[in-house]
C-alpha cells in the first residue's frame, strides 16, 4: 500500500473517485456524521455510486461500499474492476472487514483500489491487498 497526496490523478481513477467524493454528500449520517462515499466501475465501464446510511438502530446501516457493490448488481453487471473510496478524515479510510469480503466477491485480488480524503491524501492498494486468505468459491467445493 502507498499513500500519498496529490491534486491529480491518472485518467479513469480521478473520475470514479470523483464520483466518490459527489455520493458522499448524499450520506445519510445523522448519528456518527461520518460521510462515507464509494464507487465501482462495471466490467462495462460503468460507473456505480453508493453512501453509508446510518439507521439508529446500529448496526443496521449500510456501508458506502455495499452501497456501490448493490447498485451494480441491480444495473445486471457482476465484476467490477476499480474500487475508490472517500471520506472526511484524516488518513484515507479502509473499508471494513465485511466490505472487504464483499469487494473480493466481484473483484479479482488485483483489482485497483483507491482511498482518499477531501483534502487529497491518497492511498492506493487491491482488493488482495485489503484482504489477504480471503475466504472464496473455491472453498465452497467438495472434491
Amino acid at each position: 500500500m502507498r499513500t500519498q497526496s496529490r491534486s491529480g490523478n491518472k485518467e479513469g481513477v480521478m473520475s470514479l473517485t470523483d464520483a466518490a467524493r459527489a455520493v458522499r454528500e448524499n450520506a445519510y449520517a445523522p448519528y456518527s456524521h461520518f460521510k462515507v462515499g464509494a464507487a465501482v466501475r462495471g466490467r462495462s465501464g460503468r460507473v456505480y455510486a453508493g453512501c453509508n446510511v446510518e439507521n439508529v438502530a446500529s448496526p443496521e446501516g449500510t456501508c458506502a461500499e455495499a452501497g456501490a457493490i448493490a447498485a451494480m448488481v441491480a444495473a445486471g453487471e457482476t465484476e467490477l474492476t476499480e474500487v475508490a473510496v472517500v471520506a472526511d478524515s484524516p488518513l484515507p479510510i479502509s473499508p471494513c472487514g465485511g466490505c472487504r469480503q464483499k469487494l473480493a466477491e466481484f473483484g479479482r485480488h488485483d483489482v485497483a483500489v483507491t482511498l482518499s480524503t477531501l483534502d487529497g491524501k491518497i492511498m492506493e492498494t487491491t482488493i488482495g491487498d485489503l484482504l489477504p486468505g480471503r475466504f472464496g468459491v473455491e472453498h465452497m467445493g467438495r472434491g
